[in-house]
C-alpha cells in the first residue's frame, strides 16, 4: 500500500459518495480509465472502497467531529482499515502525511460504546425501524450484520450440457480456487458454491455454458415454479435472464419459454448467455409496460408466469451494499404500486390449473407477505400453494412455511421472498397434489 494507492481509493469512494448510481458501474468506469493500475492495486481499491460502503453508517459516525463535519474519504478508507480490517497504526506509518497520522490517532481512539444501534446496525434509521418492527431487535442486528461480509460465488449447472456431480468433480480436481473448499449446495441440487470470489468468465465450464453465476436462492425460485417439459412459460421480469435461464434447463428444452423484460439493454445481455446454455425454446420480447399489447394477446395461455418484481434490493446488500444508501422509503411506497400492478397482470396470462410465483430479493414486509395477502384478497380466484410443500415434492430440503423467507445470516443466501398461487380450476381445486403423511 502507498500514498498514491490510498488517494486514487479516495478518489473512487468520493465519487461513489454521491449515490447517484449504481457502486459497481462506478468502480467499472474507474477501472477502465485507469488501465494501469496492477492487480493487487484493483484488489485493494475494490476492497477498501466497498469495505467503507458496507460500514459507512458506522465509519461517518466514527470519524465526524460534529453533525456538520462533511465526510472525508481518506479518513473513512483510514477507519475502515483501523477499525474494522484491524490494521495497526504502525502498519500504515509510512504511507501516511503528518496530518492523516493525526487522524488516524484520534480514529483509532475514539469510543464506539455509545454508538446508536441503528448505527452499529449500518443502516438509515427509517430502514432499521421497519426491521425492528417485523424481526425485533435482536434478529434485526443479525440480518444486518449479516450482510457486512462479501456474498459467496454461487454457480448453478446447466443441466442441459453438464450433471452437477461431474462439473463439481471437475471444480474439485483443479482446485480452481486454490482451496479445497469447493462444495455442492446445501439447498439446491444443480448448485455449486465457491466461498472465495474468484474470477470465473474464462474458465471453459463457463465459456461451454455448463455453469452459470447464480445466487442459491435465486436457483430455488425456479424450483418454485416447477416447469414440466412441454408447458408454456414466462418470466415476466427477466432482466439479464439467470431465471430464466434456469427455466428453460428445467424445462429440458422443450415447451416455449418466453422473456419479458421493459429493458432492451438488459435482454441483449441475456443473448450472449443463451448462447452458451444451449436452449433453443426461448422467446425474449421487450415490452413498454405490464400493459403491453404483446402480453394481451397472450392472455390464459400460460402454464406458469414468474414475477421476480422491480423491488429494492434489500436482500442483496451482501453485494450491492450501496443500496441501503441509495433507497429511501419513498422508493419503497412507489415500487409497492409497480409490484401490486406487475402481479395483477401476471394473474391474466396465467390459465386455470396454472402457476404465478411472486418474488423478491428484499427484507420488507410492504414488498413481500403484503402484497401477497393483498392479491389473494383481490383475486379470489387463486389459492396460495405452501412453498415449503412445492419444495418437499422435489426434494429439497428447505422449510421457510407457507412462503419462501431467505435470510443470509440463517441460509447462506441473499434475502429472498415468494408465494406460490395457483388459479383454481372449474371444480376449484388445487392441481398440487397434498403430501403423503408418514407412516
Amino acid at each position: 500500500m502507498t500514498p498514491n494507492l490510498l488517494r486514487q481509493a479516495a478518489m473512487l469512494l468520493n465519487d461513489m459518495l454521491n449515490f447517484d448510481k449504481p457502486a459497481d458501474a462506478k468502480m467499472s468506469e474507474f477501472f477502465r480509465n485507469n488501465r494501469d493500475l496492477g492487480n493487487k492495486e484493483r484488489a485493494f481499491i475494490a476492497e477498501s472502497v466497498y469495505g467503507v460502503i458496507r460500514r459507512f453508517r458506522f465509519l461517518s459516525t466514527l470519524t465526524a467531529n460534529d453533525e456538520n463535519d462533511p465526510d472525508d474519504a481518506r479518513k473513512l478508507i483510514l477507519a475502515w482499515l483501523l477499525r474494522v480490517q484491524g490494521r495497526s497504526l504502525r502498519d500504515l506509518d509510512d504511507m501516511l502525511t503528518e496530518q492523516q497520522k493525526e487522524w488516524a490517532i484520534a480514529i483509532k481512539a475514539k469510543s464506539t460504546e455509545y454508538f446508536p444501534i441503528a448505527v452499529q446496525a449500518d443502516v438509515r434509521d427509517w430502514l432499521w425501524e421497519k426491521l425492528v418492527s417485523q424481526y425485533g431487535e435482536e434478529q434485526a442486528l443479525t440480518i444486518c450484520r449479516s450482510m457486512f461480509d462479501q456474498a459467496t460465488l454461487d454457480l448453478r449447472v446447466n443441466t442441459i450440457k453438464g450433471t452437477p456431480e461431474e462439473v463439481l468433480a471437475k471444480m474439485i480436481a483443479e482446485n480452481i480456487n486454490n482451496e479445497n473448499i469447493i462444495a455442492a449446495m446445501p439447498y439446491s441440487p444443480i448448485g455449486i458454491r465457491m466461498p472465495n470470489r474468484v474470477g470465473i468468465s474464462k474458465h471453459v465450464l463457463f465459456t461451454e455454458g455448463k455453469i452459470e453465476v447464480q445466487d442459491e436462492g435465486s436457483q430455488i425460485l425456479s424450483y418454485l415454479v416447477a416447469p414440466k417439459r412441454g408447458q408454456m412459460v414466462a418470466d415476466l421480469c427477466a432482466g439479464a435472464g439467470g431465471k430464466t435461464l434456469a427455466l428453460g434447463a428445467l424445462m429440458r428444452n422443450t415447451g416455449r419459454l418466453y422473456a419479458f423484460d421493459v429493458s432492451e439493454k438488459r435482454l441483449n445481455n441475456l443473448g450472449k448467455r443463451l448462447k452458451r446454455s444451449g436452449l433453443s425454446n426461448l422467446n425474449a420480447q421487450v415490452i413498454n409496460n405490464e400493459n403491453d399489447l404483446k402480453l394481451k394477446r397472450l392472455n390464459a395461455k400460460f402454464d406458469r408466469v414468474l414475477v421476480d418484481a422491480p423491488c429494492s434490493g434489500l436482500g442483496t446488500l451482501r453485494r450491492n451494499p450501496d443500496l441501503k444508501w441509495r433507497q429511501t422509503e419513498q422508493d419503497v411506497i412507489e415500487l409497492n404500486q409497480k409490484q401490486t400492478n406487475i402481479l395483477a397482470r401476471a394473474a391474466k396470462l396465467v390459465k386455470a390449473g396454472g402457476r404465478v410465483v411472486y418474488a423478491t430479493c428484499s427484507l420488507l414486509k410492504e414488498e413481500n407477505e403484503v402484497i401477497a395477502e393483498a392479491f389473494l384478497s383481490a383475486h379470489p380466484e387463486f389459492v396460495l400453494i405452501p412453498a415449503n410443500e412445492v419444495l418437499a415434492q422435489q426434494q429439497i430440503n428447505l422449510d421457510t412455511g407457507k412462503y419462501l423467507n431467505l435470510l443470509p445470516h440463517l441460509h447462506g443466501t441473499d434475502g429472498f421472498f415468494a408465494a406460490v398461487f395457483e388459479k383454481k380450476l372449474a371444480e376449484d381445486k388445487p392441481t398440487v397434489k397434498p403430501l403423503k403423511k408418514a407412516a
